[in-house]
């Protein structure tokens, strides 16, 4: 099992802090940049199965005007982030995030894979349960 370092460890805090910094002020196309395309998407259908696919950049950064709008700093957003490096250019970082949205408090459990690229950490794959509406299930084989 790899064991990051202290420096390490910072590195991708630092990586998500100037992501949510981004996020809070929609700027998507900034926000695309931190990523590697195409981007691994793994989600569920209510009620079904597991549903995959990958975006380009393009589907990534129309996605994200959607479900971002102008930004998140209204939503009081509070991440609590625990990474899991698999080695040294791979880290698994899970999420539970709480927002508020509309007076109503709500929680989310997610997942990002972060790869170590020659500009920094990029993240690669996103994982969280739920986003599949219309998508096919998917299939083995």
């Amino acid at each position: 099992m790899y064991e990051p370092s202290d420096e390490e460890l910072k590195s991708v805090e630092d990586w998500f802090a100037q992501y949510d910094a981004l996020a809070e002020q929609g700027a998507i196309e900034r926000l695309a940049d931190l990523a590697v395309f195409p981007m691994n998407l793994a989600t569920d259908v209510p009620g079904g199965f597991a549903a995959v696919r990958q975006w380009t950049r393009e589907e990534y950064v129309e996605a994200m005007r959607e479900a971002m709008g102008g930004g998140t700093a209204e939503l009081g957003m509070e991440s609590v982030r625990t990474p899991h490096f698999l080695s040294p250019n791979l880290v698994f970082v899970e999420t539970t995030a709480t927002m508020t949205v509309e007076g109503r408090r709500e929680s989310m459990h997610y997942g990002d894979l972060l790869v170590r690229t020659e500009e920094g950490w990029a993240f690669q794959t996103m994982a969280q349960g739920g986003w599949g509406h219309g998508w096919p299930p998917a299939k083995r084989g």
